[in-house]
């Protein structure tokens, strides 16, 4: 039995030390990390920190990041429950077809659309705002909830429209105020994924902004120096970018578990 137990403990510590290692890193100087390889730091400093909660050039990044990634996952799951219950109640031509290809627009890569992202957005204004982003995120947010609510949606038995239209129900009421509540764990579990895609995605976070959007992910490339990497800072900046995720992975916990049983996770 106690063998059993060691290899998940093992498998756990593998998996954490990445991260200690990094807030390890975060409370030490570019020059104790470059100098000795030391389990903890000998020198303790939170210069790191008090460096990007004074500097507005750092924090003013992860209120960029937190706002456009806010933005997207509102709209990409508003935009997604309506079209996910015509997905899964009603069948029409080419319904398998769309469905499809929407899919396929998940499954291309971000460097495809940066071009012609950025050539429309420097056209009509949007170039360099938090909007930018989030509009370009869901591209491959909006088909991902799509699919993770439709296998919600479809596991809720028809019936329950059927009754709901009975007693007298408009589709908006039944929809919001019986429905949804049914399908909050596919909410949730859609939330979750759309928020940790655009929070982890560079590429066109850092394509179509250049100074007043920039999010922390690009900002992170200013420990960058002739002299090298601000190696305490650059991990500093790291460690705060896992907060909101374990934050959102706090409150969805129980959605996610229950995806993984019942729905496409």
């Amino acid at each position: 039995m106690q063998k059993r137990s060691l290899v998940p403990i093992l498998y756990i510590v593998f998996l954490l030390l990445p991260i200690y290692w990094l807030l390890n890193m975060s409370f030490k100087s570019t020059n104790e990390i470059l100098q000795s390889f030391t389990l903890w730091p000998h020198d303790f400093t939170l210069d790191n920190y008090r460096i990007i909660f004074t500097d507005p050039g750092w924090y003013m990044g992860y209120l960029n990041s937190l706002e456009y990634v806010a933005i997207n996952t509102v709209l990409s799951v508003s935009v997604a429950l309506p079209a996910a219950y015509a997905f899964s109640r009603y069948r029409f031509l080419g319904d398998k077809h769309l469905f499809f290809w929407l899919l396929t627009n998940r499954m291309a890569p971000a460097a495809v659309f940066a071009l012609p992202f950025y050539q429309l957005y420097s056209a009509v204004g949007l170039f360099d705002t938090p909007w930018a982003v989030a509009l370009a995120h869901t591209l491959f947010n909006i088909p991902l909830a799509v699919w993770i609510l439709e296998g919600f949606m479809s596991g809720v038995p028809k019936e329950l429209d059927e009754t709901a239209y009975v007693d007298g129900y408009s589709f908006w009421r039944f929809f919001f105020r019986i429905f949804v509540p049914t399908i909050a764990a596919g909410i949730g579990v859609a939330c979750f994924f759309c928020f940790m895609f655009s929070w982890v995605e560079l590429l066109l976070a850092k394509t179509l902004t250049s100074v007043a959007a920039k999010p922390i992910a690009a900002l992170m490339t200013k420990t960058a120096s002739t002299s090298g990497y601000q190696l305490g800072l650059l991990a500093a900046a790291g460690s705060l970018t896992l907060i909101p995720g374990a934050v959102v992975i706090y409150f969805v916990r129980n959605y996610i578990a229950k995806g993984f049983a019942l729905g496409r996770v």
